[in-house]
This record gives structure tokens, C-alpha cells and sequence, in this order.
């Protein structure tokens, strides 16, 4: 039993104890020695609070004061090691993944958890330096932006921004009613009702600019809907699904396809002699595209036409590339 079991167990004896509970019962409760089970009641009275008095006599003895063990609780935030450990991987994940964005806003949380996970293993330090997070793709997020944002996606107030696409540059200003802020694929993404287009659209967060809050109410578009536009289709850009692709890999490659989350509603099956084919819906082909590149020669789209067409005039312009000499 670890230091917080006994002290859950002693807090839990104490208080609902009619009379002082005897030194060598709370020995036998514990597992404990004599000199752990006084560490415990001076750590439960002292660091926590709790109202324990002794009992008259000359066996020791224990008990809650009376009138004070009713309105006594341990302390929130009250867990054992194992989850203290999985809490601070936890922060290593959201401040390795996201640097500046989250991190200051949790350094008190985490600050608290290295208190206490400390104290569960004798004043020793945890480990954080074990726990290695590699971020992918990362694109540099402007922090009171983020902070904006997600105030007034809580707070259901409007929002009036700049955008600049990245896919043409030009910049606009939209007004639009925030329903989710989505973090995929180490990156943040708003998906809003555009007041203007009076559609939903995803907006990447790290292209918007001079966020402003106003007054105007949000509106609320039901997550059913939300769904139906925003995560029907494949990857992060929006749309109803147009097509269903479908994708055979390679006997080495299934090995990594099979157990990889492409999308809620994927199909896969292996074939007779260990080949993958998988099928996904997908509104954009831009980003399914470049997934299936990775694999190289363990791909091939086998449907629909117009995405096999699309996928060999990739293959082409990357073949002439490197059918030329490197440029200075």
C-alpha cells in the first residue's frame, strides 16, 4: 500500500470512527509500522488540514474532533502516483506538442502535480526528461491569437478576424460564430459559421490575424451538422464527402496501413496474398494525395478514375523534376 492508499484508508477510519481508534488497530488497518502510521496523522493534520485530535487515556488513539469531521474533505486534486505520472505526460504532450501556447496557462497545474508526485516518491524529482515528445509540422502560432480565440469560442460571442489563405495569399476579413477549435496534426484549426459566406469553413488559427470579439451572440450549429460538413470527409478540409477512394498497399506496407486511423468511416480488408485495400471517403484530394505518397510504390489509388488520373499527373511532374539536371 503507497503513502496515498494509506492516507485515503486513514481518512476514511478517522472519519467515520464513533470513538478514538487505537494506535494498534490503525497498524493493522494500515500495514504499517508504528513510526509510518504518526508520519501519516502528522502529514493528514498538518499538510492537510484535517481535524484529528487524540484520545484521553494512556494507549494512543486517534479520532476527527467532533462537529469538524463532517465538514472535512481531502484536498482536490487527491491522486495516487500512477496518475499524478500519466497527468505530468500529459502536460509534457500539450507543452512540447504546442511551446507558449498552453504552457503558461498550465505551469501553475503542472507546478502542483510536481509537488505532489514528489511527495509520493520520497522527495525525489519525476523523471519529466524521460517522457520525449516530437512535434511534426509545427507552424508558429501567435499566443494571444490562440488565447482569443478560444475565449470566444467558450464565451459563444462572434468574432471578426483577418485571414490570409495560404493557398493564394490574399488576405480578407471574415465575421464568423466559433463552434470547435480542432488541434490535428500539431496544428489548431477553428470550425466556424462564416457569417459572410453563411457557411461552415475551417480556419487554420496560425493564419488568422487581428482578432477582435464583439458583442453579437454566437450561433450554435448542432454537432450533427457540425459532423455532416466539417468531418465527414478525409483529413482537415471541409466538405461532404464527393467520392469513396480506394487504396491498395503492399504486403509490407499493410503491416503499418491496417492499424492507422485514416478516417470514422474507413473499410479495410487484407487479400489472399497479404496486400491491404482500404476505402475512405474523402471531399479534398489534396490531402489524401499527399498521404498516399508517402508509400511511394506500396500504393496505388484504384478508384475513382479522376483520383488515379490526378495521382499519375503528380507522379509524372515529379518524375520530369528529377529527369533534370538540380538547378544552381
Amino acid at each position: 500500500m503507497d503513502r496515498y492508499e494509506r492516507i485515503v484508508l486513514l481518512h476514511r477510519l478517522l472519519r467515520s470512527a464513533r470513538r478514538p481508534l487505537p494506535l494498534a488497530r490503525l497498524i493493522d488497518e494500515l500495514g504499517c509500522s508504528r513510526a509510518t502510521v504518526y508520519r501519516d496523522i502528522a502529514y493528514l493534520r498538518d499538510a492537510l488540514g484535517a481535524p484529528i485530535e487524540s484520545g484521553a487515556g494512556d494507549a494512543a488513539s486517534f479520532r476527527y474532533a467532533e462537529g469538524d469531521a463532517a465538514g472535512f474533505e481531502l484536498p482536490g486534486f487527491w491522486l495516487n502516483s500512477e496518475e499524478l505520472a500519466a497527468l505530468l505526460a500529459l502536460h509534457a504532450v500539450v507543452a512540447r506538442a504546442d511551446p507558449g501556447v498552453l504552457s503558461g496557462a498550465l505551469a501553475p497545474f503542472r507546478a502542483r502535480i510536481e509537488r505532489l508526485l514528489a511527495e509520493h516518491a520520497a522527495g525525489k524529482a519525476p523523471p519529466l526528461g524521460r517522457i520525449r515528445v516530437l512535434a511534426h509540422g509545427v507552424r508558429r502560432l501567435d499566443e494571444h491569437v490562440f488565447r482569443s480565440v478560444a475565449a470566444a469560442l467558450l464565451a459563444r460571442q462572434q468574432l471578426r478576424f483577418g485571414y490570409r489563405a495560404r493557398s493564394t495569399g490574399s488576405e480578407t476579413r471574415r465575421v464568423a460564430s466559433p463552434q470547435r477549435l480542432v488541434h490535428y496534426r500539431d496544428n489548431w484549426y477553428l470550425d466556424a459559421w462564416d457569417e459572410d459566406k453563411d457557411a461552415l469553413r475551417s480556419f487554420a488559427v496560425d493564419r488568422m490575424r487581428q482578432v477582435e470579439t464583439l458583442g453579437a451572440r454566437a450561433r450554435d450549429v448542432p454537432d450533427a451538422d457540425l459532423d455532416a460538413v466539417l468531418a465527414a470527409g478525409y483529413g482537415i478540409f471541409s466538405g461532404p464527402p464527393r467520392a469513396v477512394a480506394v487504396i491498395r498497399f503492399s504486403a509490407h506496407a499493410a503491416r503499418w496501413v491496417a492499424d492507422t486511423h485514416w478516417h470514422s468511416q474507413q473499410e479495410g480488408r487484407f487479400l489472399p496474398d497479404g496486400r491491404y485495400e482500404l476505402k475512405l471517403p474523402y471531399a479534398s484530394s489534396r490531402e489524401l494525395l499527399m498521404d498516399v505518397l508517402k508509400y511511394g510504390p506500396d500504393a496505388e489509388i484504384l478508384a475513382p478514375l479522376p483520383l488515379r488520373e490526378e495521382m499519375k499527373s503528380l507522379l509524372a511532374l515529379a518524375q520530369r523534376v528529377y529527369e533534370q539536371a538540380p538547378r544552381a
